[in-house]
């Protein structure tokens, strides 16, 4: 009889860790401000207003739909970019429950 896996972090910590890993590269990070800054959801070619090449901004773009930051959405033979505000919000709580857990004096110095 198999048995049951066990996991090591619960599922808010594995969650999290999904969300903090594709903010990892500043490409994507980029695309994410490119995608607020618009205001609203973007039709095009996002290379276009990027110093990268299409490849390199497609393979960002999945990571970031696979974390559930942005969507995509197909219309045609054109996407539209949104960022999904639901998956930031659980990003902007998680940051809060690390910041709020602190221990820290708040000197540059704490160790």
């Amino acid at each position: 009889m198999p048995q049951a896996k066990v996991e090591l972090f619960d599922k808010d910590l594995q969650e999290s860790a999904i969300l903090f890993k594709a903010l990892g590269h500043p490409a994507r990070l980029a695309i994410l401000n490119f995608l607020a800054e618009t205001n609203s959801c973007y039709t095009g070619d996002i290379s276009n207003e990027l110093p990268l090449g299409r490849t390199t901004v497609n393979q960002h773009l999945d990571e970031l739909k696979k974390a559930g930051l942005i969507q995509g959405l197909v219309s045609g033979s054109k996407t539209n970019y949104c960022l999904n505000p639901a998956v930031l919000n659980e990003l902007k709580i998680a940051m809060e429950k690390l910041i709020n857990t602190m221990n820290c004096c708040g000197s540059l110095n704490c160790k």
